[in-house]
């Protein structure tokens, strides 16, 4: 878009009251940003949802004062900006009705035909939590995914730094301008998540920060994504707000189950119980469920591990698979007398130990 555009844009999305959605039907009626600040208030009325209160700040001369402002900003900082109907915007984002006309971004972000999952979870997450997340996008490697998260403590942070470990581009979603970072601690991570992907954010360098960002910040981890993971969630928490704001965008929702006792398991076992998202019990389920392709020569080997330790439970189920060689999680969990849900968790564990091997249709077999 040419600077001219972006100056009229960033006057309407200056303006209160005006948000994403009513700012595309103003555009969609008039034809450009521009054309709805020039248009005659009679004109505006006619168009569905806008009333008076709205007009009533649209056309106050400040909006284009601080509209310079912040294209100051923008190119003295060197921030590169996608327009909603710009080629260069983000594909699966068009498809959203909230998604942001204007997306600022750094960094070498290139989604173009990319697998692109988001992962997200708790911010306290547990040591295992962390290991699953690690051997989650570890197992995803050949795939060669874009890993998008929020770059916020706990789970975010952990699948970026995931993400980097195994040179996979990730995007980090930001609940404030590209001015600043939050939390600070995270500051060091910056130059090796530009160099191999970067940050995306709608907001403006003058945007106070506030806790409602982060919900705001949330449609954009969802909508970049064909499919949303969840690591681990206590009952209430940011991560079930983007699971939700996923499932609206009719796309695929993950969520790893734990035990019933486990605090941080409580919103993965509720999305799975409500039927709100797949169970994530293998990273072979996320290529499946998504139908992505891997060219042969790209799969993975398999190896056994030598001289694996196995508690008590794993190996009741080993024996099990040992002896009848494949078969599907819910059998397993009849025939070894325990519930699904820790027969899924075990089985994930294994499979991280390398001693079973996940198979299509949630099928599982001994190595």
């Amino acid at each position: 878009m040419t600077k001219n555009d972006l100056l009229f844009t960033l006057a309407l999305q200056h303006v209160p009251n005006i948000g994403d959605i009513t700012a595309k039907r103003l555009i969609s009626n008039c034809g450009s940003a521009e054309a709805v600040l020039k248009e005659k208030r009679q004109n505006l009325l006619k168009i569905d949802g806008i009333g008076t209160a709205i007009l009533s700040e649209l056309f106050k001369a400040h909006h284009l004062k601080e509209a310079e402002k912040e294209m100051e900003f923008i190119q003295a900082n060197s921030i590169k900006v996608s327009y909603f109907q710009d080629n260069d915007y983000p594909e699966k984002l068009k498809h959203c009705i909230d998604g942001p006309i204007l997306l600022f971004y750094s960094g070498n972000i290139n989604l173009n035909n990319k697998p692109l999952i988001s992962i997200v979870g708790a911010r306290k997450i547990t040591t295992n939590g962390a290991a699953l997340c690690e051997s989650l996008i570890e197992k995803l490697k050949p795939y060669d995914p874009v890993i998008i998260s929020g770059f916020a403590y706990g789970t975010d942070i952990t699948a970026h730094k995931a993400a980097l470990k195994n040179n996979l581009q990730t995007v980090a979603c930001l609940a404030h301008g590209l001015n600043q970072i939050y939390p600070k601690a995270h500051k060091k991570y910056i130059v090796d998540i530009e160099k191999n992907g970067g940050f995306f954010s709608d907001f403006w360098s003058t945007d106070a920060f506030d806790k409602n960002n982060f919900l705001k910040r949330n449609r954009i981890i969802a909508g970049l994504s064909e499919a949303t993971i969840v690591i681990e969630s206590a009952e209430k928490g940011g991560s079930l707000v983007t699971a939700d704001i996923a499932n609206s965008y009719n796309r695929d929702v993950f969520a790893i189950p734990g035990r019933v006792t486990d605090s941080q398991s409580a919103g993965c076992n509720n999305l799975i119980k409500y039927q709100k998202a797949h169970m994530l019990t293998t990273a072979l389920d996320v290529p499946y469920i998504l139908n992505w392709k891997l060219e042969d020569n790209k799969k993975p080997a398999v190896q056994k591990k030598l001289f694996v330790e196995l508690d008590e439970t794993e190996k009741v189920i080993y024996n099990y698979l040992k002896e009848n060689e494949k078969q599907q999680l819910d059998v397993v969990a009849i025939h070894c007398n325990l519930p699904i849900f820790k027969v899924a968790s075990v089985l994930l564990t294994m499979e991280l130990k390398g001693v079973i091997r996940p198979l299509p249709g949630k099928v599982f077999e001994v190595i």
